[in-house]
């Protein structure tokens, strides 16, 4: 089983060869990047590729551990005790998670944690015994569930936290790079096949200049590219004239691809100081 990428979506080798040496060691793959450098999208182009079911488990800054495995619903059993209800089957009470749906797949799937960094500090390493003997227990019931199938598990984190050491040694680690023009220029031509050679050459040249822009608080992603060369096309304008226009500069360019009024300010001021040596 393995991994070499799909028409929609451009893998580079090195992540390739990630995806591949996670699957061969059957280590999950963390996987950091930049938002929008396609961290999500990979794990389901890998589940398509390989024609796999795809388990999604987004995380929540409230999300907790034990949540992935099952939830056990006391309030509900409680109330049902004091109607006077008969309590024969506890296991009507439990929820079963993300984790728990994928250990009882009888086919191999890809199980996606994503955004595993906005979870509490404690999160990775309250799954590290799960993720890692592919097992838990369920106290209420007595049962010890195991994964039929090893599923395939990719991890995503933007890197707004460090996670622990312990949980890191667990994981193939591999760092998602900010697409270099040529690497970009074939995901945006997935996205949009019929798109003209200059336009998509002008507008990448702007792209790449914002994000050059020293200070930038978010530098555009990958999905804001996309988005804004969208616009473009709807438009039917060329970035290179947004840069002589003013009254198509502010909504063309700045909307879609500066996220905050500081950068745009900062923006502003560039533009204009450029504008002022011509």
């Amino acid at each position: 089983m393995e991994f070499s990428g799909t028409k929609d979506y451009v893998s580079t080798i090195d992540l390739t060869v990630a995806v591949n040496a996670a699957i061969a060691l059957e280590r999950p793959l963390l996987v950091k990047g930049e938002p929008g450098t396609g961290k999500t999208e990979l794990a389901r182009q890998v589940a398509n590729a390989l024609d796999l079911e795809i388990i999604e488990w987004n995380i929540k800054s409230t999300t907790k551990a034990q949540q992935g495995l099952y939830e056990y619903d006391a309030v509900s059993r409680l109330r049902d005790s004091q109607l006077g209800e008969k309590i024969k089957d506890i296991v009507k009470y439990i929820k079963k998670g993300k984790i728990w749906n994928a250990f009882e797949t009888n086919k191999k799937s890809v199980l996606l944690i994503d955004e595993i960094d906005k979870a509490d500090i404690e999160f990775p390493n309250d799954l590290l015994q799960e993720l890692d003997k592919m097992e838990f227990y369920v106290f209420e019931t007595g049962q010890l569930i195991k994964a039929k199938k090893r599923p395939i598990v990719i991890i995503t984190s933007n890197n707004e936290k460090e996670l622990p050491e312990a949980f890191l040694r667990r994981c193939f680690f591999h760092y998602i790079q900010f697409p270099e023009i040529e690497t970009l220029k074939k995901i945006v031509e997935v996205h949009f096949p019929n798109i003209k050679k200059n336009l998509l050459d002008s507008a990448l040249k702007t792209f790449f200049e914002i994000r050059e822009v020293p200070g930038l608080k978010k530098k555009p992603s990958t999905s804001e590219a996309l988005d804004w060369i969208k616009l473009l096309l709807i438009e039917d304008i060329d970035p290179l004239d947004l840069k002589v226009d003013e009254k198509k500069l502010l909504p063309k360019l700045y909307g879609a691809l500066l996220k905050n009024e500081q950068d745009i300010e900062l923006f502003e001021q560039i533009a204009f100081m450029s504008r002022g040596n011509k």
